[in-house]
Formats: C-alpha cells, structure tokens, sequence
C-alpha cells in the first residue's frame, strides 16, 4: 500500500528558474551578443568600404569637373600632394614590397587570375550541395563578397592616390626647372639630333660587346639605376629618399607581347621590368619607372628624367642607353630626308643595336609561343594604356610620349 501511495502521489512541481534567467538564458544572449557583434563588424566593413570608395571617386572626379573654373587650386592642391603627402604614405609601402624578391605586383595579379574562377566555383558548388546548411552558405557567399569588395577597393584606392591624382600636379618644367617651353625651328631639332648622334656614337665605343657586335650590359642594373636617380636629387629635390629595387617580371614574354619594356604598379609602388627584350633597352626602362614612383606620372616626363640619369651617370652602359633611345625619339621628329642623313651618320655598332631590337620586336609579333596571339594582346595592350592615359587627362593618349623631344629641346638650348 505505501508503494501504491508513493506511485500514486503527484510528481513534483519543477523549481522556477532563478531571477536571472539560469545557464540556458545566459547561453541565448550569448548567442545574440555574439550575432549582433558580428553583425556590427560587417556594418563596420560596408562603411569603410563605402567611405574609401567614395573618397576615391571624389579625387578623381573633382578635377575633371572643376579643371575650366579652378584649374590652379587643382593643380596646387596636387602639388602639394606630389611633393608632401604621396612620398610620406608611397615610403612604408615600397619599403615593404621591396622586401619581396620578385615583382609582388605580379603575384598579386596572377592570384587574382586564380582566385576569380576559382571563388566563382566555390560559391556555385556550395549553394547547389543540398546538405550544406543554408547559414553556411551564407557564410561562404559573404565572405567571398566582402573578398572582392575589399580587393576593388584597395585596387581604386592605390590607382588613385598613387597614380590618377598625380595627373593633376604641375609639370616637371613648371615645378623643378626653369625651361621656357619654347617653340623651337627644324634646323634646332636638327642640330639636336646631331649632337645625340655624336655622343650616341661615342658612347657606342665604350661599352661590351658579344661575338655578333650586339650590345652586352655589364653595369650592376638595379644598384646604377639607383645611384643614377639619387645623383640627380640635388637638382630635382623630389629623386631624393629611398628607392625599390626593380623587379623583372617572371612572365616577360608576355609582357613583350603586350609591347611593353616596363610597368608601374600603383598598388604595389614597384619598378618592373621586361627582362626578355634586348638588354640595351633596360638601364633606360628601369631609370623611367623609378622616376613614377617618385610621382611622375606623365610618360614624357618619366621618359625625360630617365635620359637625364642615365646621361649623368658614371656608367658608360647607361649613358649609351640613355643617348640612344632619346636619339630615336628625336629622329621620329624629323622629318625623313633628315632622318635618313643622320642613319647614315651612326656608326656600325649603333647601327647593330638598333637593328637587334627592331628584329626582338618583330621575333615576339610572329612567334606562336605565348598561350595568346601576339597581334591581338598587343591589340588590346595598346587600346589599354592609350584608354588609361586618357582618363589621367592626357588627351593625345601615347602619342604624349614623344613630347619628351620637347623637354629635349629645352634642356639642350637652355642647360647643357
């Protein structure tokens, strides 16, 4: 009987929960805590993000569309930016990609090439496998979301303030010289291009030569390219500091296809170079894309500033590569009764050394090595720089780098 009592007594009442709730409340605003800090994190990823973009558009857009009102607050303002604030911000970031040993640039381009298929993939394969939890799904396609966002963004951002906003700035001329700019005769181009002939041929002399006459460079590139833009800082205040190593890039033979001798990478403040074309071209590729990671932009001016190193130079290599190559820019002006006088004033070894870098170029367009047609990346190549010249604000497009004559001009009647 008491065991039917006892199996017949009413259960007893569970215990209420303490005031505060007991474990299982604290572990639900846990959880609660821990989704609203996450969502405040991506909340805090959009704004930035947003703000960084927007600033960059701003830069961008502000000068095309006050540049016919307020042209010299624009170009005050972005020579300010040159000469104060863009070695400041460029100076820990070359610092640290030249601790790199090969173009970081180039790796972050061909990983870029890579991850896009390969993330597009992942996030297909993820949201068609049915027994992957629609939270993880949504985890997968935010984190790759927030990904690119993050990479576009850092892209806009060093493209802008490491190279666009540097469009704006005064010329070389206007800032670091005091060239009037004139406007010179045929006979003064003429006398000009004699007077690189001259010491084009001179120089041709003093440098190595392999067993077919072609030229060989013996300078140490990277460390003469440096002393070269340092030597001219105490003229030009704005080549002094610390200078990146150049880099060759790996792919070079696609680079050659694409008809380019060196690149600027904004989003790495890097000096690259073709390493596969002649080596007479390099001294004067890698003085040129140092000159934009002091920030000068403009390809005639890069292009100028790599002839004035590497003519002031104590290198023999890099004094002959630099006379050269303004010797052709400057027989492109002239007009061909000229120019043909003037070949036929060179001496056989300029000669050689032309005639091997006219027969690289043509090897690259016929050869059917690359994974694409030549003719068409160099296609693509040429719409490429000549549409990203234009949005700089260089109106003329490629054809501004022949202005570099001009600059020539200027320093030949008025410094040498």
């Amino acid at each position: 009987m008491a065991d039917e009592k006892k199996k017949d007594a009413p259960a007893p009442a569970p215990s209420p929960p303490p005031a505060d709730g007991g474990g299982g409340g604290d572990k639900g605003k846990g959880k609660e805590k821990k989704k609203k800090g996450g969502g405040d994190k991506l909340q805090k990823q959009r704004l930035v993000i947003a703000i960084l973009v927007m600033v960059s558009v701003f830069v961008l857009a502000f000068p095309k569309l006050t540049g016919k009102y307020i042209p010299e607050f624009n170009s005050s303002v972005a020579k300010l930016y040159m000469q104060h604030i863009f070695p400041l911000i460029t100076l820990p970031f070359s610092w640290l990609t030249d601790k790199v040993p090969m173009s970081f640039g180039e790796i972050l381009i061909i990983a870029a090439l890579v991850m896009i298929p390969l993330s597009l993939i992942i996030v297909i394969v993820v949201s068609a496998v049915k027994k992957i939890a629609a939270d993880k799904k949504k985890k997968v396609r935010r984190f790759f979301g927030y990904f690119w966002a993050w990479a576009i963004t850092y892209v806009l951002v060093t493209e802008t303030f490491n190279c666009y906003a540097l469009y704006n700035a005064p010329s070389f001329t206007e800032v670091f010289t005091k060239y009037p700019g004139d406007t010179y005769t045929s006979a003064q181009l003429e006398e000009l291009a004699e007077y690189l002939a001259y010491e084009t041929n001179v120089l041709s002399t003093n440098v190595n030569r392999d067993s077919e006459g072609k030229f060989v460079l013996t300078a140490d590139l990277n460390d003469t390219a440096k002393a070269s833009m340092k030597g001219l800082a105490k003229e030009y205040p704005q080549l002094k500091g610390f200078y990146t190593t150049p880099k060759e890039i790996k792919n070079s033979f696609f680079m050659s296809q694409t008809g380019l001798t060196g690149v600027y990478f904004p989003f790495t403040m890097e000096a690259n170079y073709n390493g596969d074309m002649v080596e007479l071209n390099l001294p004067e590729t890698v003085c040129h894309e140092l000159a934009h990671t002091k920030g000068f932009i403009r390809e005639d001016e890069a292009n100028f500033i790599a002839f004035l190193a590497c003519y002031s130079s104590d290198d023999p290599d890099f004094r002959y590569s630099g006379c050269i190559q303004a010797l052709k820019y400057v027989l492109n002006k002239c007009d061909p009764d000229t120019a043909n006088w003037l070949y036929g004033l060179l001496y056989d070894g300029v000669l050689t050394d032309i005639d091997a870098n006219t027969e690289y170029w043509k090897s690259v367009k016929e050869s059917d090595e690359g994974v694409f047609d030549s003719e068409k990346v160099a296609e693509v190549s040429d719409k490429a720089v000549e549409a990203s010249l234009q949005f700089g604000g260089v109106e003329d497009g490629k054809k501004s780098y022949g202005r570099m004559v001009d600059l020539l001009l200027d320093w030949y009647y008025n410094v040498k």
